[in-house]
């Protein structure tokens, strides 16, 4: 099956890297409920909400090597 965002890439193997990808996500959306526009602060949470479920629960970095 091909996904559109493969969150088990290689790339995003240091936890560093998917903590930041986390808040970068969390804090755009909380700037854009601030600045009044909350379809795009609602885009970005859920986005961060995404990130965070597969970047720390369903995360399986060996899984992205897998050839179908």
């Amino acid at each position: 099956m091909h996904k559109l965002f493969d969150l088990n890439h290689p790339f995003f193997r240091p936890l560093w890297l998917r903590l930041a990808i986390i808040a970068i996500c969390l804090g755009w959306g909380i700037f854009e409920f601030t600045m009044g526009a909350p379809f795009w602060g609602t885009l970005f949470v859920g986005l961060g909400v995404y990130c965070i479920w597969g970047f720390l629960f369903d995360f399986k970095p060996d899984a992205g090597n897998k050839t179908e």
